[in-house]
Formats: structure tokens, sequence, C-alpha cells
């Protein structure tokens, strides 16, 4: 590995060179918010004769930060992306958010940056249809709103970054999945963040689709989807609920970093390793040692502080008019996407890039 100009990690993988942010996964927690039974926590007010998204004509860009829950890890690593683009582009950047994943709670917050003017909200979003008036209501006062990670619904705002083509999530997941069981046959269950959470949902909905649309996968039953909240204990105790409930169970699909990190735990604490698998979407730094213990022997992510960046690039080209999220528009982001354009797609979607697989031949080539 080396580090580019740009400050990435490259990793040269076969022929493909996979582009990543340094992060620790042990990275600093997120700027506090206010808890989520207090009102949003203040942040920084433009000029009183600024009017709501006004500030990019009035003075720097201001952003509100609003991340599903924040102390999920996941998301502070996409926040430290959010900061270097930051830096390098101007603007201030304020994060505020409840401390558990429940779409209600996302509400006063959008409200509170709705009221102080804030050029820009970047939120990945607990309940799409639930934050979708509020998310309105801030584009009418001209704020721009760019989803990220978990997408509002569609209306509800300007641009979507998605992480990656969801479809190819639930052909990933499935596939690791047949990989996994003993002649891709034999019961699986899902284990997964919040009910509500957009991505999660469609991930699994298309890896349903997947399993049940090509007869190599007809060996395996999904005997069970179960949430953990995304919480670290909760998601311990359904993994605990699962190889208890399902005594033949053969591999735990967890597509959310804080689900497979407890599965893993579990699997290896009950010495189930040789019979349970586990994968999904995970931090190599949290998963090498399940890796290496054959827990996990496969799993995949993006550039989770990518993810963070282009989500700022994205607001930064929204409030200065470079863009409109119009279908068909294509703009730069030095070192991302190979220096090559992004196309805004449907609904306003922009795509970071592929998944990325990660497995002993490669785990230890990466740090994040």
């Amino acid at each position: 590995m080396k580090l580019n100009s740009a400050g990435r990690w490259v990793a040269i993988v076969g022929t493909a060179a996979i582009v990543l942010s340094a992060c620790s996964s042990s990275a600093a927690s997120p700027s506090a918010a206010a808890p989520a039974t207090e009102a949003p926590a203040a942040t920084e007010a433009p000029a009183a004769t600024a009017a709501p998204g006004e500030a990019a004509a009035a003075g720097p860009m201001t952003v509100g930060h609003l991340p599903r829950d924040i102390v999920n890890q996941y998301l502070a690593a996409a926040k430290t992306g959010v900061d270097k683009a930051a830096a390098e582009l101007g603007g201030t950047v304020t994060q505020v958010g409840p401390n558990e994943a429940k779409a209600d709670l996302q509400i006063p917050f959008i409200t509170d940056l709705t009221t102080q003017g804030v050029s820009a909200i970047i939120i990945s979003a607990d309940g799409k249809d639930e934050v979708a008036p509020a998310l309105k209501d801030a584009m009418a006062k001209g704020i721009k709103v760019v989803g990220f990670d978990s997408s509002p619904a569609v209306g509800a705002y300007d641009v979507f970054v998605n992480q990656v083509d969801f479809s190819g999530v639930g052909v990933n997941l499935a596939d690791w999945a047949c990989e996994l069981a003993p002649d891709c046959t034999g019961e699986i269950a899902i284990l997964s963040a919040a009910a509500t959470a957009t991505n999660q949902n469609e991930w699994i909905e298309l890896m349903k689709t997947t399993l049940a649309g090509d007869a190599k996968y007809a060996g395996l039953k999904l005997v069970d989807v179960v949430y953990g909240d995304d919480d670290a204990t909760k998601s311990t105790q359904q993994a605990q609920g699962l190889l208890t409930k399902y005594p033949n169970l053969k591999v735990i699909v967890a597509p959310t970093t804080v689900g497979i990190l407890a599965a893993a735990q579990e699997v290896s604490a009950q010495k189930k390793s040789d019979s349970v698998k586990v994968t999904g979407l995970g931090f190599p730094n949290d998963m090498k040692p399940f890796v290496k213990d054959g827990t996990s022997p496969v799993f995949g992510l993006w550039s989770v502080p990518d993810l963070g960046y282009l989500s700022y690039v994205v607001a930064d080209k929204l409030v200065k008019g470079e863009i409109t999220g119009k279908e068909g528009e294509t703009f730069s982001v030095k070192g991302l996407n190979g220096d090559q354009p992004y196309t805004i797609g449907k609904d306003g979607v922009v795509i970071l890039g592929p998944a990325f697989r990660f497995d002993g031949t490669n785990v230890d080539q990466f740090d994040f």
C-alpha cells in the first residue's frame, strides 16, 4: 500500500486499484449533540440578514450534518470525510443528531437547522417517509438537502449519495452466504440494523429477490430477519437468539457494521466458528480477527470516509449552483471514481462506487 497525493491509501489487489481513505475503526466519537429527549443542539446561526439557504451569498457555507445517530461508528467514519472536504473546500460543519436511531428523533434537528438557515443539510435518514415533511420544508426555504447512506423519500432531497448500487449489494450478500454455507445449502438468517433503516431494508429485499430468482440458491433457506438497531448490546442479544433458536444455522448475514461485529464475536465466543459463518458489511479492522479464526472468511464494504467526502462536495456544488440534482448532470471530484465524472441518475441518485470484497488474501492490507 502507499499514500497518494490526495491523502488516500491505494491498495493494489490483482490489477484493480482500490482507493480508500485512511481511517481508524476506533475513530473519536463525533461532536456531541443534544440528547434525544432534548431540543437539538444549537449551531451557529447565520447573519440576521441572511434568509435560509442564502449563506453561500452571505458568507462561508454552513452545513448541518445529521446522521441516524451520533454514536454509530460507521457514520462517525463518514463524518471524517465530511470534515476533510469542508477543510479543503471551505465552510463549517456542525453535527447534530439523536443518540439512537429512530426516525421521529431526527425531525426536531431538521427543524432547528431550518430555523438557523444553514446552507445545506447532509442527512442519513432513519425512516424515509417520517423525515420527508421536515426536509421538504427546509428545501422550500432554499436549503439544499443531500441524503447519504440511507435515503430520505424521493422529493425530500436534492441529491442522494448512495454508497453502492443496491442491487449489487443484494447479489453480494446472497453470493457470500452461498459461498460460506456447505454446498450452498442450509439455514441462513439476517441480522440487520433498525427496521426503519432504508438502506438495509432495500438490501435485504434485493437479497431475497436474488435468492428466489436463481436456482443455484435453491438449497438456502432464509429462516429469520432480526434487528439490532445498530446497538452493540442488542445486536449481540439478537445473535445469541438466532444461535439458540436455530441450532442448524449455517450463516448469519449482517448488512451493518455493528451487527456483523456483534455476530462474529458471539459465534467465536460460543466456539461455533466451524459450523456457523458470519458475513455482511464490516470494517476491516473490526473483522480481521474473525477472518483469521474462520468465523467470517469473507465480507465487504466501501470507503466510508469517501462517502462522507462526496456528500459534502455535492452539497457544496448545490449551494454554489454548479449542479441542481437533475438527472444527467455530471461533475468530477479529484481523487474519487478514478477521476472520472459522476453522473446524477434517476431520482437524483449518485453512486459512490462498487462494494469491495475482503477476505484472507487482502484484509491485512487495509487500515480503517
